[in-house]
């Protein structure tokens, strides 16, 4: 699965190469800023030589721009990273969907691939971001914070240990719980998105048959489901707060308890025991940052799986491999043919169809609704599959053609009309891109259409949309 995600990093892997490398800059700059402090306590105040103070606070001005320059660097690339793989990624799910069958779009619905390529999409954007730049600094300074608190004091470090213990001890019982619920929301955002797709595509109808209040309320009980999920996982995850804080003053109380016995005894400097204070803050919020980090990617492993579910689909319709390319004539056969939407189910809306239509007769199917009129277009274009039995054009299987090929030469009027974004020459050259503005009119004539366009504020040039 991370193999299949790393893909679509693509042409944006020198920003994501780059950002780890200038976080882990930052983060040495701000780490060896404490030690110069004790420095400039012991070797400058304590010893009265302003020169050591003028030299390391020179020095330390220096690290903190350094630090500072280092850290734009990280944010700039890892938002041009983040933002390119979710582009990547949202396009490389866009183009899969596109050759997905009916069949397979009935798996997923709408609603759920909308969720999936804004919300879903969206997390893992953040998450990548913050695996690139945020999950790289945190074990860094904790490392090398830890490292630094050794090398002034052995004994005292020992309570960060112990610290570090109980608080991932904390976050995994945390995560673990959260985790639970966040698999739950993001099927309840598919049915929020369902209520507005449905509210939003039909809303002559709700509003003809005053069904607003009706709406209103079932989207309503859609959000307060989801609303109820959230605090509920919030709820979990507003745990790690006290726990951190628990063990930040623990932290502080412990070092400032025993540091002073050291002080006392002389086995440590005031100036190492200040910077050993600033190091304590810095593991502590490096654990924090971490902790948000887990949060993060809890969220976002719920996305993963299901923007990973769409990638590896494969389409049930595919073009065998060697594709006839020519229809030889428009006669249609339908030899003992019976389709079901679920296979296995028994439940068959076509049943044993045998029908020949010779090239050129024209015939009309009656019907009343959920008859299958429809469905049995459907198989002539190979928008699905018969179950039992073959469809035959030209007579040949229709198995047997290239789907651009068959499609190209099956026409299909549908009951619906769907208008896509753009002019209304756009929209009359779906069925061939090449067609000249002549052919289009000349098209529109025929079909009497031509006054209505005349009519529009720019003609055949006019911009329109769905609805």
């Amino acid at each position: 699965m991370i193999k299949r995600f790393l893909q679509e990093v693509g042409e944006y892997k020198r920003d994501t190469i780059l950002t780890p490398i200038f976080t882990a800059a930052e983060v040495v700059m701000e780490v060896l800023i404490p030690y110069v402090t004790a420095m400039i306590i012991d070797q400058g105040i304590n010893a009265g030589d302003m020169n050591a103070v003028l030299k390391y606070g020179g020095l330390m001005v220096i690290m903190a721009f350094c630090s500072l320059f280092f850290g734009f660097q990280a944010g700039r690339h890892a938002a041009a990273a983040a933002t390119g793989f979710a582009k990547n990624l949202r396009a490389d799910m866009y183009r899969h969907i596109q050759e997905f069958s009916f069949s397979n779009i009935d798996k997923f619905s709408t609603a759920g691939l909308v969720t999936r390529m804004t919300t879903d999409v969206t997390n893992v954007q953040n998450a990548f971001q913050m695996i690139i730049r945020i999950a790289v600094r945190p074990p860094l300074m904790l490392t090398i914070s830890v490292i630094m608190c050794f090398v002034i004091s052995p004994d005292l470090s020992t309570i960060f240990l112990v610290a570090i213990a109980v608080l991932a001890f904390a976050l995994i019982i945390i995560m673990m719980n959260a985790m639970t619920t966040f698999n739950v929301v993001f099927t309840k955002y598919d049915a929020l998105n369902a209520s507005v797709q449905e509210n939003v595509s039909a809303i002559r109808v709700v509003k003809a048959f005053v069904r607003e209040d009706h709406e209103n309320s079932k989207f309503k009980e859609a959000a307060g489901n989801l609303k109820k999920l959230f605090v509920k996982a919030e709820s979990i995850i507003a745990f790690n707060n006290p726990a951190m804080m628990l063990v930040v003053y623990g932290c502080i109380i412990a070092l400032s308890w025993f540091g002073a016995h050291h002080v006392v005894a002389k086995t440590i400097t005031t100036g190492n025991l200040t910077s050993m204070f600033s190091y304590v803050m810095s593991i502590l919020m490096s654990l924090m940052m971490l902790s948000m980090v887990f949060v993060m990617i809890t969220l976002s492993l719920a996305s993963i799986k299901r923007i990973y579910e769409v990638l590896i689909e494969e389409p049930d319709l595919k073009d065998p491999a060697q594709p006839v390319t020519e229809v030889a004539d428009g006669s249609i056969d339908f030899n003992h043919v019976s389709f079901a939407y679920r296979q296995g189910t028994g439940d068959n809306v076509l049943k044993d169809i045998d029908l020949h239509i010779h090239s050129g007769e024209t015939i009309g199917i009656l019907g009343p609704t959920g008859s299958g009129k429809s469905t049995f277009v459907s198989l002539i274009s190979r928008l699905y599959d018969a179950t039992e039995g073959e469809v035959c054009v030209g007579g040949r299987n229709v198995k047997d053609y290239a789907m651009e090929t068959l499609r190209d030469k099956v026409s299909v009027v549908l009951q619906n009309n769907v208008l896509f974004s753009g002019t209304i020459l756009d929209n009359l050259r779906w069925g061939n891109p090449n067609a000249s503005e002549e052919e289009c009119i000349a098209a529109c004539r025929l079909a009497c259409a031509d006054e209505f366009i005349d009519r529009m504020p720019d003609g055949y040039n006019t911009h329109i949309e769905q609805g």
